[in-house]
């Protein structure tokens, strides 16, 4: 199966602000999600884009 232009994963400080069907990851500091965000974006070979401060998204393009 080959997934293709899909919301991979969300990673975010603020669980209030997010919520749907892809993965969500909650952490506790700004360099938690930075690091979580960069080793997602790696294993599922995905892009990392950042929606603000505390909210990054993980894409397939």
């Amino acid at each position: 199966m080959v997934i293709e232009k899909a919301i991979l994963a969300i990673v975010t400080t603020n669980k209030e602000q997010v919520s749907g069907g892809a993965p969500i990851f909650i952490c506790e500091t700004l360099e938690e999600v930075h690091k979580i965000s960069a080793n997602l974006e790696a294993m599922l070979d995905g892009i990392a884009h950042a929606l603000g401060e505390d909210l990054f998204v993980i894409v397939k393009h």
